[in-house]
């Protein structure tokens, strides 16, 4: 988990501890923490352990046709249905008017109410739509742009939230390229590609169905001008497997250098409409799309751009809009990109829209029901033994020079973690939300959370706020914080359960951590310090020699075919595919450790370090449809779950010891073989 955020490290004392920080007891004993029934015995593990934990899953599973997937421990929906039963719990009686309570339950119902959303039909978009038809000028063109942030992603947009890269106690917004309908640039450009065509296809459909709908004139001519337009957008996009290489990320420039360095775009009255200051900075995360999308704002003609933001803004509040757009977004979005056959219930949806606008709000209900103090310690506990495990690896590295191992050990030092949720939540006194408002409040919630980040640009960072909600099923980690984000949507269930013997939570959630803290020693996170600074502090020989061995992990995955003709893309997976590897192996040393020299429990006739692994392969579970798995080969940065499992086991010695594996195994992999990156 990744790009896609506090305990200081004192090495020798946390190895001391680990010894120390045995199994938490019981009233009654731990449970094995596995899904049995899930499993399928008929498969070894030693020849598929992701299909040993998880096959009885695969093979009785069938995805709901309102999805394109389906999660073996599904933990939104988890999160969801608490949310739920605390919408339930505060619409049941009157709420303060004012209050957060109040407007999360004008927000849910006022979504809910498709009939008054129908009722109102195009009303509450038409000056919007207005706004765009009476744009004259390239300078009130971008200044619509600038205005837009938060509720579509323009061309070029931008995130807010993030220290500079050079100095991370700066708070500094990105821009980044953007603007597609298709998930990536591959769907417009590969064009002899049979299933990228038919998704164009399709998309090419739905944008002259939002035309005709919104009433604008020559649907099906103006929806193929979009689509030409977003077609020179992606051919100015940089591969997602070169765009986040953070060397190349760090452009900071002022409005007025941007238009002397970018002309053909008015970045003054962008920045300047999107509430940044004319002397702070922004960072250009993919400098030469910039330069060329700046150039497209000049070269392609007024009315294509206004055709253009039309639809994506129709596009964008589709499901605050009459039925005929909602069924169109759908047949597109769901049907035609991702396989579902049905629509997901409207409840389901209205869930999700009150999640992104009233997200802290929410959590804090959810936190006080569903995260007790005792979970937070308990999880804390296996962060800080993960964590020593790795300072132990890291001071037993061999190809590593001394001073650049000197120079980790001190990154890891200075590591932190934030669990949970916020110690302070966010204040959401600004923001109106109406009854009966859906389309209004849709609108309001976006830009109130765009203006809240944007306020804070160019200030000093705030190193208590959260950029993520404590709802979401997440983890990160922020490098230019030096620090991990551990949500509490993630902190259940098969990750972490505080009824499951310690085998199964160090296979789950501290596989987890150790995957956001190895996140800091990739290809991208070592290029920055333990201050956060992006400095090149690898030698030469270090940076070639992790390399080779990242090159060895690339090919493992490049050979991996997902769906028939299309493998993994090993670069554009490489950071995540290290993550899971070395996350995989440091919690396992972590979980050998806890164990204080004494022998674990054998649960359900599986030793503990089989369960260790067998949780992690079981955390993996999922089903998707074809047409899902498509859309993320091309434009996400993990791995495929079975390959996740499968590939970072192979390479660890204890799955091989926990297993017995041998030659002719398809699990196996001989020693030599494995690829040990520390």
């Amino acid at each position: 988990m990744t790009p896609i955020r506090l305990l200081q490290g004192r090495s020798l004392a946390l190895l001391i501890q680990l010894a120390a920080c045995a199994s938490p007891s019981w009233a009654a004993p731990p449970s094995s923490g596995l899904d049995l029934p899930g499993f399928d015995t008929a498969v070894r593990a030693q020849d598929d352990l992701y299909r040993h934990s998880n096959g009885g899953w695969l093979r009785t599973t069938r995805i709901p046709e309102d999805k394109a997937e389906v999660h073996g421990a599904d933990m939104p929906a988890v999160v969801d249905q608490r949310i739920r039963s605390i919408l339930q719990e505060l619409s049941s009686r009157p709420q303060p008017k004012g209050s957060n309570a109040r407007k999360i339950g004008d927000f849910y119902t006022a979504f809910l109410d498709t009939a008054a959303i129908d009722k109102a039909g195009l009303a509450p978009i038409q000056p919007l739509l207005a706004e765009i038809a009476a744009i004259k000028t390239p300078q009130q063109l971008a200044a619509w742009a600038g205005r837009a942030q938060g509720q579509i992603e323009t061309p070029i947009w931008l995130w807010g939230g993030f220290a500079d890269f050079m100095n991370p106690d700066l708070n500094r917004v990105m821009a980044w390229q953007g603007g597609l309908g298709l998930p990536d640039r591959d769907y417009y450009l590969k064009l002899e590609d049979a299933q990228f065509a038919q998704t164009r296809a399709a998309y090419l459909v739905y944008l002259g169905q939002l035309a005709r709908l919104a009433g604008l004139p020559k649907p099906v001519e103006l929806a193929a001008r979009v689509l030409a337009l977003e077609t020179r957008l992606a051919q100015a996009h940089t591969p997602l497997s070169e765009a986040r290489n953070p060397a190349k990320m760090y452009t900071p420039k002022t409005a007025n250098e941007l238009m002397a360095t970018a002309p053909g775009f008015d970045w003054q009255a962008f920045l300047a409409a999107a509430k940044i200051s004319a002397e702070d900075k922004v960072t250009v995360t993919q400098w030469d799309t910039a330069v060329a999308t700046a150039q497209l704002f000049s070269e392609l003609p007024l009315a294509d751009w206004q055709a253009y933001f039309a639809l994506r803004s129709l596009d964008a509040a589709a499901q605050v809009l009459p039925q005929g757009f909602r069924a169109a977004h759908f047949a597109f979005h769901g049907k035609a990109s991702t396989g579902a056959q049905f629509e997901q219930p409207r409840q389901d949806r209205a869930l999700d829209q009150v999640k992104q606008a009233l997200n802290e709000a929410l959590a804090q209900h959810y936190v006080a029901r569903h995260f007790p103090a005792s979970h937070k310690q308990r999880v804390e506990t296996i962060y800080q033994n993960v964590l020593a495990a790795y300072q132990a690896l890291m001071a037993e590295n061999h190809w590593m020079e001394p001073s650049t191992k000197a120079a980790a050990l001190e990154k890891l030092a200075k590591y932190r973690a934030k669990i949970g949720h916020p110690d302070s939540w966010r204040d959401y006194a600004a923001l109106e939300v109406r009854a009966g408002d859906a389309f209004g409040n849709h609108q309001r919630a976006r830009r109130f959370a765009w203006e809240h980040k944007a306020a804070a640009a160019g200030k000093p960072m705030d190193r208590k706020a959260w950029p993520m909600s404590p709802l979401e099923v997440n983890a990160f980690y922020d490098p230019m914080g030096n620090e991990i984000h551990l949500m509490a949507g993630i902190l259940q269930a098969p990750l972490f359960d505080m009824q499951a013997d310690d085998a199964a939570n160090y296979g789950g959630i501290g596989a987890t951590i150790g995957h956001e803290i190895s996140h800091g020693f990739d290809n991208m996170g070592a290029q920055f310090d333990g201050d956060g600074k992006m400095r090149p502090w690898w030698s030469e020989a270090d940076r070639k020699a992790f390399e080779a061995l990242s090159a060895q992990l690339v090919a493992q995955f490049n050979a991996m075919e997902a769906l028939p003709g299309r493998s993994v893309d090993g670069t554009l997976t490489l950071p995540e595919n290290i993550a899971d590897l070395v996350g995989l192996q440091i919690a396992y040393m972590a979980y050998q450790r806890s164990l204080g020299g004494q022998p674990a429990p054998v649960i359900d006739g599986y030793s503990g370090a089989q369960r260790f692994f067998l949780n992690f392969a079981q955390s993996w579970r999922v089903k998707r449809r074809d047409e899902r798995t498509l859309q993320l080969l091309s434009s996400d940065p993990h791995s495929p779950h079975e390959f996740r499992a499968n590939g970072a086991a192979r390479n660890v010695d204890g799955f091989h010891d926990a297993f017995g594996t041998r030659a002719g195994d398809a699990m196996f992999k001989p020693a030599q073989e494995r690829v040990r990156l520390w």
